[in-house]
């Protein structure tokens, strides 16, 4: 059984994850001037994309605010969902990318071989 905690975090991390591609939002954010507007805004603009999905999955009725329900306990609901969530976690990749792009060139030392993708 894993016991996730803040120290394993990074180690078990799935960039599909709605919450972990939300968090691109939160880094771009926490570098501050660092950042181009455009680069902070698709992060801002994914983010809202994700919590979007988030909301429509949950068992919330939020038609009222022109949200349609994903419902995610009907076999189409989950294959509407993982499909929804794929194209999410695709564009977030591309946004990591940059991110890390980004703190390649300012840093050179600080982002590790593996995460440059």
């Amino acid at each position: 059984t894993l016991r996730p905690t803040r120290e394993t975090q990074v180690d078990l991390e799935q960039p599909g994850c709605l919450h972990a591609t939300m968090d691109l939002y939160k880094w771009a954010t926490k570098l501050g001037p660092l950042v181009p507007g455009d680069l902070w805004l698709d992060t801002f603009r994914l983010a809202c994309d994700v919590r979007t999905l988030d909301m429509a999955a949950s068992p919330y009725d939020l038609t009222a605010w022109g949200l349609d329900p994903v419902p995610v306990e009907t076999p189409a609901g989950r294959s509407e969902y993982a499909r929804r969530q794929r194209g999410l976690a695709d564009r977030g990749q591309q946004l990591r990318r940059r991110l890390l792009a980004l703190l390649d060139r300012t840093y050179p030392d600080l982002v590790e071989e593996d995460d440059r993708g």
